[in-house]
Order: C-alpha cells, then sequence, then structure tokens
C-alpha cells in the first residue's frame, strides 16, 4: 500500500493487484482473461459488442452494454485506484487505524453524475488532507455491495467519516471548507489545550499523574491549526499537547523562559523536569513526517511508571533474537515523600544511562501487589523499602528472566556503582540473569470507573441516534422507533388504566338500600360466583390467622381487588371452640382463592370492632361509653367478611340457642380429619355446646356472600389496630 510502502513502484504494483482483484472477483473478466490475456480482455469486449449489434438487426434485442459511456468502470479514474476499499480490508486494516487517525470515506458507483460533479473537489482535498495524516479511502458501490451496505450508503455519491470505529455521514454542500471542518468536527474535544503564562506550570506538572510527557507547540496562528489536533489525536495515549499562540497577550513570560523564536513555530517535550525541556524541534514549515520523527522518538518519561500491561510490553518488548535483547531495569517503589529521595536518585542514574537497548520504570508496589511480591518474594529485607530489578521479557505469556538487586536501593553512590557494574556484566553475560518466573497482567491504573465508562457509552449512543434521527435512512430507524413507539403505548397505556382505576375507587360510594338492584349486585359480584361453582378444597384443613397490628395492612388494606378477608370475633375463652366451629362451617369454601380466613381477638382489639359496627345500620345495638353494661357485651361469635380494596364489610350475627334447638351442634359434628393452624382440645359440656352454636348456619351465610346478596356496610376508611 503506497501509505505503507515508500518505495517508488509500490503505487504502480498496488494499481495492478486492485485490477487482478477486479478481474478475479468478475467470472467472466476472469474467463476472458484466461482465454486471451491482458488484450484479450478488449477484443472480447468487441466481439461481446458486435454479437449484440447483431441481434439487434436480427431480433430487436439489445442490452445495456451496447451503451458504453467512458466514465463506466473500464475508464474509472486512476486517482481513485489507490484509495478503493474492500470488505476485508477495511475491518481488518482500516477500522483498527481509525483509532489513530480519521478516515474521510467516498462511496461512489457508475453511471453517477453527481459523482462526476464532486470530483474535482474531492481531489484537492483528498490530497492536502491526507498529507495533514487523514486517512482516504473510496468505495466502489457496483464492486464492494456487501461493504457500501455496511457502512449504510444506500446512494451515491455519499461521504463519510469514520473514527474510532464509529461512522458519521457528511451531510453539507461538498466544498473545501466544508469538508475540512468536517474532518475538523470529526475530532474529540480539547485534545490540544489552550496554553498562557498563568496555566503552562500546571500543565506541564501534570506529567506525574498522567505519567506521560507533555508537548508545548509554538505558532502564531490564533486557531490551532488541523494538523496540531490530528496529532495530538494519534499521540493521545502517549503525549499531551498544549498550544501556546505566540501572538497573545499573556504568553511574553512564557516565551521569553524558554528563549522562544516567535516568528519560528517550535515545538518542545517536557518530561521530569519542567524548567527545561527534554528537546526541541523548529522549523518554519511544520510537516507531518517531521513531527512524527520527533514525537515517536518522545513518547515516554525518562523512568516511566508502569500502569499498564500494554504500556509494559511497549517499554520492556519480548526477546526475538540475541542481537536484540533489551532489558529493563525497574525501581520496585512506594508512593509518598519517604520514596522520594530514592526515586530521584534512580531518575538521575537513568538519564545517565539510558540506551536503545536498556529501558527504565519505575512502579508502585501498593499498586501493583501482584507484580512486587512475585519479584521480591515478599521478604522482609525490602518490606516498606525500594528494590531494584533487572528484568528481560522471554515471550508474551509472561516469562520472564531477572535479577534483583542484593540490598534495598538508597540511591546512595555505592548503589549506584553497584547497579552500573551489574549492566556492564549483562552486556558480556546475559546468564547473569538467573531467576526466571512468570508475570501477571498489570493492573490499568488509570481505567475509568466502570460507571464512567458506561455514561461515555450512553451518551455516545444517544448522540448517535439523535444524528440518525435526521439524517439516517428510515429503513434503519424503523426497528429503533417500532421499539421506542411500543414502549411509550405500553407506558402510557399502563399508567392511564391505572388513574382510571384510582378514579373509579373514589367514585365508589355506600349506595342505598332503594337503589341496589339486584342485576347490579350480580356485575360486583361475578368473580364469586365463579368462585363458586368451583370451590372443591385443594388443601386437608383450613388456614386460619390471627388479624394483628402486623399483618392489617397485607391482610385487609391492601388486599388484591376481588379478594375478602373472613373475620372470626372471638375471645381468650371461646378461642379453641370457636375456631373448631369455625373451620367445620367454612372448610368447603377454602377451594376459593378468593377468599382469606383470620380471626380477630376481642380482648385486644374491641374498639376497633365497635367502630365498624357503628357503621352497621341497626344490625347490632352499640352500648354507650358510660353504660355500665359497656364492657359486658359479648361480641364473641360475630363474623366479618371485609373487602380491603371497596372499603365495605359484610356482617354474620350469631345464632341465638332458643331458635331451631334440633339442630344444635355437637362435639361429634366436629371432622377430625381437619388439620388447623389453631387446634385445641374440646368438651361436650352444655357450655361449650352453646358456644359452637353461635356459628350455627354460617356456611349458608357464605353462600349468601359468594352469591353477592347479603347487605353491604361502606365506609370511609379502614381504622388504624392498635
Amino acid at each position: 500500500h503506497p501509505d505503507k510502502n515508500k518505495d517508488p513502484g509500490a503505487e504502480d504494483k498496488f494499481i495492478q493487484i486492485s485490477k487482478a482483484y477486479e478481474i478475479l472477483s468478475n467470472e467472466e473478466k476472469r474467463a476472458n482473461f484466461d482465454r486471451y490475456g491482458d488484450a484479450g480482455e478488449s477484443q472480447s469486449y468487441s466481439q461481446h459488442q458486435h454479437r449484440q449489434f447483431h441481434h439487434f438487426h436480427e431480433g430487436f434485442y439489445f442490452d445495456e452494454s451496447f451503451f458504453h459511456f467512458p466514465f463506466n468502470s473500464e475508464r474509472r479514474d486512476t486517482s481513485d485506484e489507490k484509495y478503493l476499499l474492500h470488505f476485508s480490508h477495511y475491518v481488518n486494516e482500516i477500522v483498527p487505524d481509525s483509532f489513530k487517525k480519521p478516515y474521510l470515506i467516498k462511496i461512489t458507483s457508475d453511471w453517477c453524475f453527481s459523482c462526476i460533479h464532486i470530483e474535482p473537489v474531492w481531489k484537492e482535498v483528498a490530497q492536502e488532507l491526507e498529507a495533514l495524516g487523514v486517512g482516504i479511502g473510496v468505495v466502489h458501490a457496483g464492486y464492494e455491495r456487501r461493504l457500501a451496505h455496511h457502512l449504510g450508503a444506500h446512494s451515491t455519491p455519499s461521504i463519510l467519516g469514520l473514527i474510532n470505529g464509529k461512522i458519521t455521514f457528511f451531510h453539507n454542500a461538498v466544498i473545501r471548507e466544508n469538508l475540512r471542518q468536517f474532518v475538523e468536527n470529526l475530532l474529540p474535544a480539547n485534545l490540544v489545550e489552550k496554553i498562557t503564562d498563568k496555566n503552562y506550570i500546571p500543565f506541564l506538572s501534570n506529567w506525574k499523574k498522567e505519567n506521560k510527557p507533555h508537548v508545548l507547540l509554538f505558532d502564531h496562528m490564533p486557531a490551532v491549526p488541523l494538523l496540531y489536533k490530528l496529532t495530538a489525536f494519534a499521540y493521545r495515549d502517549y503525549l499531551s499537547l498544549g498550544y501556546v499562540y505566540v501572538g497573545l497577550r499573556g504568553t511574553e513570560e512564557l516565551s521569553s523562559q524558554y528563549n522562544i523564536n516567535v516568528y519560528t513555530p517550535t515545538m518542545m517535550i517536557f518530561k521530569e523536569h519542567i524548567d527545561r525541556p527534554a528537546d526541541v524541534v523548529q522549523a518554519r514549515d511544520m510537516k507531518k513526517q517531521l513531527i512524527d520523527d520527533f514525537l515517536s522518538q518522545n513518547k515516554f518519561l525518562m523512568a516511566a511508571r508502569l500502569t499498564n500491561q500494554r504500556l509494559f510490553q511497549e517499554l520492556c518488548p519480548v526477546k526475538k533474537s540475541h542481537r536484540q535483547r533489551k532489558h529493563c531495569v525497574v525501581l520496585l517503589t512506594g508512593e509518598g515523600d519517604k520514596f522520594a529521595e530514592a526515586y530521584e536518585a534512580f531518575l538521575t542514574f537513568a538519564v545517565a544511562n539510558t540506551k536503545d537497548t536498556l529501558k527504565f520504570v519505575h512502579i508502585y508496589n501498593d499498586r501493583q501487589p501482584e507484580f512486587a511480591n512475585t519479584l521480591l518474594m515478599d521478604e522482609e529485607k525490602y518490606r516498606g523499602k525500594s528494590a531494584v530489578v533487572i528484568l528481560e521479557r522471554r515471550n508474551n505469556a509472561g516469562k520472564i528472566a531477572y535479577k534483583t538487586l542484593e540490598e534495598a536501593w538508597q540511591g546512595s553512590k555505592e548503589d549506584n556503582f553497584i547497579l552500573l557494574d551489574l549492566l556492564d556484566q549483562l552486556r558480556t553475560d546475559p546468564g547473569l540473569l538467573s531467576s526466571e518466573t512468570v508475570l501477571a497482567d498489570l493492573n490499568d491504573e488509570l481505567a475509568p470507573m466502570f460507571l464512567i465508562r458506561w455514561l461515555y457509552s450512553m451518551l455516545d449512543y444517544i448522540s448517535d441516534c439523535w444524528d440518525s434521527l435526521f439524517h439516517s435512512n428510515w429503513r434503519e430507524m424503523m426497528p429503533l422507533l417500532s421499539l421506542l413507539f411500543s414502549a411509550l403505548f405500553i407506558l402510557f397505556g399502563t399508567v392511564i388504566v391505572q388513574a382510571f382505576s384510582d378514579s373509579s375507587d373514589t367514585r365508589d360510594s355506600p349506595p342505598s338500600e332503594k337503589e341496589e338492584t339486584a342485576a347490579k349486585t350480580e356485575k360486583n359480584d361475578a368473580s364469586f360466583s365463579k368462585e363458586s361453582n368451583s370451590r372443591i378444597p385443594k388443601k386437608g384443613f383450613v388456614e386460619v390467622t390471627e388479624l394483628t397490628d402486623i399483618n392489617y395492612n397485607s391482610n385487609l388494606v391492601r388486599l388484591r381487588p376481588g379478594h375478602m378477608n373472613v373475620v372470626l370475633i372471638l375471645s381468650n375463652s371461646t378461642k379453641t371452640i370457636l375456631l373448631q366451629k369455625f373451620a367445620l362451617e367454612v372448610y368447603t369454601f377454602t377451594g376459593s382463592s378468593s377468599l382469606h380466613f383470620s380471626f380477630l381477638s376481642l380482648d385486644k382489639h374491641r374498639e376497633w370492632l365497635e367502630y365498624l359496627l357503628e357503621f352497621a345500620q341497626d344490625a347490632a345495638p352499640i352500648p354507650n361509653q358510660y353504660d355500665k353494661h359497656f364492657l359486658e357485651r359479648d361480641y364473641t361469635g360475630y363474623v366479618l367478611a371485609l373487602n380491603g380494596h371497596k372499603k365495605y364489610f359484610c356482617l354474620f350475627k350469631p345464632h341465638r340457642s332458643g331458635d331451631e334447638g334440633g339442630t344444635l351442634g355437637s362435639c361429634e359434628d366436629y371432622d377430625s380429619s381437619l388439620h388447623m393452624e389453631a387446634r385445641g382440645k374440646s368438651s361436650c359440656s352444655p357450655g361449650s355446646r352453646s358456644i359452637k352454636n353461635k356459628l350455627h348456619k354460617l356456611s349458608f351465610w357464605m353462600e349468601r356472600l359468594l352469591e353477592g346478596s347479603l347487605q353491604r356496610f361502606y365506609i370511609p376508611s379502614w381504622p388504624a389496630l392498635d
């Protein structure tokens, strides 16, 4: 590829390869090439035209190949040949490379008059931007339909930008200024920081936090040139760039501090020392090649900190051969003033002894504990101190050969002599690195938190959707719009149904006895009628729970619509007998999932019961609280069917012992096969028989409850159960 290979014949070779691919991908052209060769292809074409013209005379038949205009693929502009993209080339090379530089891609095709119209502007801009470092690509939609569809180009001509694997379409008029601005807008904001006398010291001092060299660009242009922005994007993982506009008031101190020639663009690199640059380059015409050569030699600090595995692999590459040995001198230290002196001594040694085959790095033990423990073996003499290790990576699996200085690194002259002597021995004796081990991958110290990465991803996704909403083809947007409207429909439908349900509940008021017709009753209690048809008990026992202040909300106040709680009123003395009789009477109704059974202690909650009975319209006379018999009134045996959702109840009054005496219950009436949670033993005394008789005919009352024919007593709200 001409961009990768600077050989003068690379462009011709690339054109030949492109033509070969074009022939091999077309069965007819391939057959003609096998039969006639290069010259035979045109000969075959003329024979094909003659056959079509012959058919035209005989049967008035011809196809569109009869009309062969000069802008067809056979005479495609050779300026686009070197930029042609194929699907595999795009996926495997262009997309990964878009994380280093943006790409400007044109989608073209045959029989495209608009493509011919924009061709002069495209040629000029492509040549200009390519010199600045922008990648250029051309996709022929006729031959690369798969790639064109993958890019989302449904018409020609189309121009799009590719950066960080993300595609953005160009929608303005095709002129030079718009295309340059489009490429500039593709780049992330704040790639290059504006530097003045007020902020240059904090900017340069940030090298320790970012673990990067910092670059100052001095130029007389008010706006940051596109070349510098593209450079900042390409080296953003290695360098931080700042721009100084020398014509601006407030940069005089900065210019005099570093003796800048204001008439010549200047680039300075600062590493660990901000008072003097580590390297400088000046040129009246700052070209991309010059900048790349300068920055590629200064991508790392003199003693960079290992913050991730990628940096470790770049600074300490794997040994490829005996002649290409590269060793790393690693300072394992800590953070804070306690270790500052040892680090400064190591940095001074690194500046004086750095070579192509020798790299100096340091690492914080507390941030990379696994790395430090593997090399130092957790020895006591290194605990709380700095140590120096010389290592050589043997393979990509983490295997290394290393040697650790026997004593902790203090930065003294003796330590310097010992380290220098070891490095001299290493030149002639590679076996000096006698220890071997396998290192795990380093932690990525500078990686953003998951929440921040997720937030950035969401912002990018929202930005893509917003851009697609106005510019993308509607065929691509239909699935997203369908999903969006479906979600909104479900959401608003749920809200509306809930709103109408709540409003209908608030409109419910206690109806008068005259207005309550049979038709309305059947409608309101349809669910109970359905339940009465399938009341076959599903269990061999009746589940009866006590209604207390703990379960009051769940068992009554927030009871689901259509459900009722049948509550038996009892006292401590009558609890066992009434529960047994209650279970016997309601057992046949336990198959209904809308009925729940509870009991309420009269001794604990008499006031709550009497408050409810006040709404029962003479169902039970309520005495005055100052009546001497106030606490003597017996409510045991009362049964209330409570509808928590609609706020009403039905009342069962105890059966009088004088009525239908022949039907009095007895102990033998109790079915011993029923196992209740509230079990107990009862006697066959006359007193217990009269207590049981209170619930006589409760089963008939339950039948009427399910039919919806019982009188209802409405209340404004459920009282608290204290």
